[in-house]
């Protein structure tokens, strides 16, 4: 189905519009006509169940792969055309942790900063101040296989931070955190949306963590059921809460 963006930012384009996309492994369709669009500030949840295709969908926007079928815009860039511009707006946080555990903090920083052509002193401060607002100013110069999970998630989303993206992506962010790990996270994702107006895609199969977003999509084998804020979800379909709502909506396909 087509999904129907209700987002009131219309002083600037979305930061993401993909539409149609398309992607198979051999005959089985992982994604099958996908359209979503996301605006400046907007804080989304894409929902589903392990195999919906969340995975593979980001895939698709961080070029990793391209679709079979339909475009993909970030920042009005087609990242098929124009693939270094469209990434450049994008930070990623992956599924799979992604840190060199025998790098210091500051050198898995350092390192990611280079790629992104910022020069030692910029990335020093840009450093600083992300880490300074994650609180971990002093796990600076520790080696990252000494951090427990929840701290490298946090030097993961510093990391996706330093180049200053538009376009935040979250690949099941909190997979093996523990319950006050998880909630940081989020908390801290949520005020990163207030304070630099940032888009946000965040991916996952735990429906707590969808209650707090402007807009749920929910993808189900690689098709998205339906798209809307939390509440308007629960009313939709009678149910109690978003979780009875989720449930409701994936059991009838």
């Amino acid at each position: 189905m087509n999904e129907v963006n209700n987002n009131n930012n219309s002083n600037s384009g979305p930061v993401l519009n993909a539409t149609g996309v398309v992607k198979s492994y051999g005959a089985r369709k992982a994604l099958d006509a996908v359209d979503i669009t996301i605006q400046p500030g907007e804080f989304v949840v894409l929902l589903g169940p392990n195999g919906a295709g969340k995975t593979t969908l980001f895939q698709l926007l961080t070029g990793l792969f391209t679709p079979d079928a339909g475009e993909i815009h970030i920042g009005g860039i087609d990242i098929r055309n124009n693939p270094v511009p469209a990434l450049a707006g994008i930070g990623v946080v992956f599924q799979q942790p992604t840190l060199d555990l025998d790098l210091s903090v500051t050198d898995n920083l350092r390192f990611h900063a280079s790629l992104h052509g910022l020069n030692r002193t910029e990335a020093r401060l840009r450093i600083d101040e992300e880490l300074g607002k994650l609180k971990l100013t002093d796990r600076f110069n520790d080696r990252a296989r000494t951090l427990s999970g929840g701290q490298r998630r946090r030097i993961e989303l510093a990391r996706a931070l330093l180049h200053r993206p538009q376009f935040l992506i979250m690949d099941e962010p909190t997979v093996g955190l523990d319950p006050s790990s998880r909630r940081d996270l989020l908390s801290y994702v949520l005020q990163l949306k207030q304070e630099r107006q940032m888009a946000i895609l965040w991916a996952s199969h735990l429906v707590d963590e969808a209650e707090q977003a402007d807009r749920v999509i929910i993808l189900h084998k690689g098709q998205i059921l339906t798209a809307g804020e939390p509440e308007k979800l629960v009313q939709q379909t009678g149910s109690n809460n978003l979780h009875d709502a989720f449930v409701s909506i994936t059991k009838e396909n």
